[in-house]
């Protein structure tokens, strides 16, 4: 039976897959849905062929699962193939009543030879208190987590997905169109088909990505706070406008700026001990470019501004929540309270 590798889930995955010898039992879980999604088309290729996928292929979800389904499909012989395949999406196993568990305990202790069962999760949560199905899965299971990809894997991703639809991009905007993305996989990989379809050139240039890449609330806070920076008031101003234009709720916009005044004030706590990027992106969980332009922004401002603008947005959280005046105008008033905090720094 297949056996966990201590933090070594994902390679054995890919070891498996270069071999050709996908094991019994697999959990491909975590945030980077494209990889997840990906590998688990891999399996699904090396263990069955288009003439008998529909008898040897098993999809299970929160809208048909049940034991016996599952049991049934466990046991289903492979028709015309030497295996078959069951994929269980998003089912949280830990929540079935306890009789069920130890039934299914024990399918899940030993799965067929002939089959490979794959539980995939965005967010795998096993309830280890459960201590009988755990270890059957812990035991029995290679457990691969997708995270998002190191920036230097990205850079280089994203200029491969260019050159498979034929066109060329530099460094830097690999680098550009991270920062108005993100780390997701499944994002880019939309924004660049979006970015290919509309470039009529061999080489993309930043205009074709700022014509049609709708950059996330982080980027756009980025960009805000980086006006602030460079006491650009109306700059400042405009990307609030933006969000606004985008029907991006004003909460979630007030979080997001609230958040990035608590990486700067922790940006500029960290100075003080001497530490840098490297101890911000783990403290708060960022990447590391998001990471390094904080501390650069965080030398621009003062400690006190820094106390001051997460007041003023926790202030303007409460408003929004409690006041009768409009959320849209109370978000352009944080705005111009930090302009004028900045003003006076």
């Amino acid at each position: 039976m297949a056996k966990k590798q201590e933090n070594g889930g994902f390679e054995q995955l890919k070891n498996d897959l270069k071999q050709k010898s996908p094991a019994r039992f697999y959990v491909l879980y975590g945030e980077e849905d494209y990889l997840r999604r990906y590998y688990a088309e891999q399996l699904k290729k090396q263990l069955l062929d288009e003439l008998t996928e529909d008898f040897n292929f098993h999809r299970l979800t929160t809208e048909n699962f049940s034991l016996q389904t599952l049991s049934d499909s466990l046991e289903a012989l492979p028709m015309m193939a030497e295996r078959s395949m069951v994929l269980v999406e998003e089912v949280d196993l830990f929540e079935l009543p306890e009789s069920d568990r130890e039934r299914l305990t024990a399918m899940l202790a030993d799965v067929p030879e002939y089959c490979c069962l794959v539980l995939t999760y965005t967010d795998f949560k096993p309830d280890k208190r459960k201590k009988k199905l755990w270890d059957a899965i812990e035991k029995n299971a290679v457990l691969a987590e997708f995270r998002y990809q190191c920036e230097s894997d990205l850079r280089a991703w994203i200029a491969r997905h260019f050159r498979a639809l034929g066109k060329q991009i530099a460094p830097e905007l690999c680098t550009y169109l991270l920062q108005q993305c993100g780390l997701s996989m499944t994002r880019l990989d939309g924004e660049i088909q979006k970015i290919c379809a509309f470039s009529g050139a061999e080489t993309v240039v930043r205009a074709d990505i700022d014509a049609v890449v709708e950059p996330t609330l982080d980027a756009v806070v980025f960009q805000l706070t980086d006006a602030l920076a460079q006491r650009d008031f109306g700059a400042a101003l405009e990307r609030l406008q933006v969000l606004l234009k985008m029907q991006t709720e004003v909460i979630p916009i007030v979080a997001a700026v609230g958040a990035q005044m608590r990486r700067l004030n922790a940006a500029k706590i960290l100075q003080t001990e001497g530490k840098g990027a490297q101890e911000l992106a783990s403290l708060c969980g960022i990447a590391p470019y998001a990471a390094g332009k904080t501390m650069t922004l965080s030398r621009r401002f003062s400690e006190r501004f820094c106390r001051q603008a997460m007041l003023l947005c926790c202030q303007t959280d409460y408003q929004i929540k409690t006041s009768y005046d409009t959320p849209e105008r109370l978000a352009e008033m944080l705005i111009l309270s930090l302009a004028e905090e900045a003003r006076h720094d």
